[in-house]
């Protein structure tokens, strides 16, 4: 699977964005995404991820009703919107395709990783 992450950006603090994850090369419907974030300095961490048929979702604690994941599998995409962002939420975020719901929240769950978008909120 090859999966394309777009739309990070520059926001002030309180702003939305909207991440899109495109996938290729195996079939997308089977595949948990995930999404993980690396701030400077800081290890990875997951975000949110969203289960295969799409009926089953999970969010890191600090998401805190801010952020949804969703997908379209008719598109090969995923989707990260991001709500009322803070400075804290400044990171590359990168998503990622994998199979393991034992380990939905944790990168060894997952096969395949995107090349990160960059995102940046201004106080």
């Amino acid at each position: 699977v090859q999966l394309q992450a777009s739309g990070g950006g520059l926001v002030q603090a309180g702003g939305s964005l909207r991440l899109s994850c495109v996938a290729s090369g195996r079939t997308f419907s089977n595949y948990i995404m995930g999404w993980f974030r690396q701030a400077p300095g800081k290890e990875h961490e997951f975000v949110a991820a969203i289960g295969s048929s799409a009926g089953r979702t999970y969010y890191a604690a600090f998401v805190k009703g801010r952020f949804t994941v969703s997908r379209d599998n008719a598109k090969n995409t995923v989707y990260l919107q991001m709500n009322n962002l803070n400075p804290e939420d400044t990171a590359v975020y990168y998503c990622a395709a994998g199979l393991y719901y034992g380990l939905v929240t944790n990168r060894a769950g997952y096969d395949y990783w995107g090349q990160g978008t960059l995102v940046t909120v201004s106080s």
